[in-house]
């Protein structure tokens, strides 16, 4: 068991995400930045599939109740165990009645902590990944006690997750032509594609907002299916890129989809940040 001290900004349980419920209007949720939280967990010899914490921008402070392993990844924060600083990337034996604080991400936005085993919270529709709606809390909460594999419980995985240290440094986003690409003036296809953006204050779990003062638009369409990594334009001529937490439906124009690994990129950006598109 782990207990929660202090919760953090927005630090939630998430896994490989929620799948099979899109007919139901459930979105996929999961680790907004997936490589990283895979990679925690190979660290570790657990299976991808077991869930993590994501902490975002300001980590929680946990105290353990039993002996484990940790392995922090993803943005580069400041952990501590017992006030002592600790490695990211690595495996950690912690104690009981060790307290691990995060810290503060110094740049990026997300990390992940694993524990030997996974955290075993709740499963709501095959997923412990924390929702609104769908799961009892959508962050954690300063007094919650986190379940987590006992050591006669843990099996080791022979998972080999590649390390990708280009995910905070990379600010160019791999995308394919959207189901509406074909349907804009030529000037605006080149415009996504010449055009670096700024990423607004307002990103969130759902989407990403992408500012620019370059004049690009397209005209609403029906209500049409939509996936995390889909980019939407907007008839004010902003881009939205969908992401874990996202609607299964949508109203804009899907210009653009990105690929996995720029899902993972886009994750690790702050507000005011730029970025740009290229096509695959």
């Amino acid at each position: 068991m782990i207990t929660v001290l202090k919760a953090g900004l927005y630090t939630s349980v998430q896994d490989l995400g929620r799948f099979g419920y899109r007919t139901m209007g459930v979105p996929v949720s999961g680790s907004m930045d997936a490589h990283s939280a895979m990679l925690a967990n190979s660290i570790l010899g657990n299976e991808a599939k077991q869930a993590v914490l994501e902490c975002t921008l300001l980590g929680p402070i946990l105290q353990f109740q039993q002996d484990t392993e940790i392995c922090i990844t993803g943005a580069p924060f400041q952990p501590m165990l017992n006030d002592i600083g600790i490695a990211q990337e690595k495996p950690i034996p912690v104690q009981k009645n060790d307290v691990l604080s995060i810290g503060r991400a110094t740049t990026g936005m997300r990390c992940y902590a694993a524990v030997a085993g996974g955290f075993h919270t709740e499963k709501v529709l095959g997923s412990r990944s924390f929702y609104s709606t769908i799961t009892e809390n959508s962050v954690l909460l300063k007094g919650d006690v986190l379940p987590i594999a006992k050591p006669l419980e843990i099996k080791r995985a022979s998972t080999d997750v590649p390390y990708a240290p280009k995910i905070l440094s990379n600010s160019t986003l791999k995308v394919f032509p959207g189901p509406e690409f074909p349907t804009l003036k030529t000037n605006v296809r080149e415009l996504l594609f010449d055009t670096t953006f700024k990423i607004s204050a307002q990103s969130n779990r759902m989407a990403y907002v992408l500012e620019t003062e370059v004049d690009i638009s397209a005209k609403e369409i029906l209500t049409a299916p939509v996936q995390p990594g889909t980019v939407q334009l907007t008839p004010s001529g902003k881009l939205v890129v969908l992401m874990r937490d996202a609607q299964v439906t949508g109203g804009y124009g899907r210009v653009l989809q990105l690929t996995e690994e720029s899902i993972n990129i886009l994750a690790q950006k702050r507000g005011g940040e730029a970025i740009s598109f290229t096509s695959v």
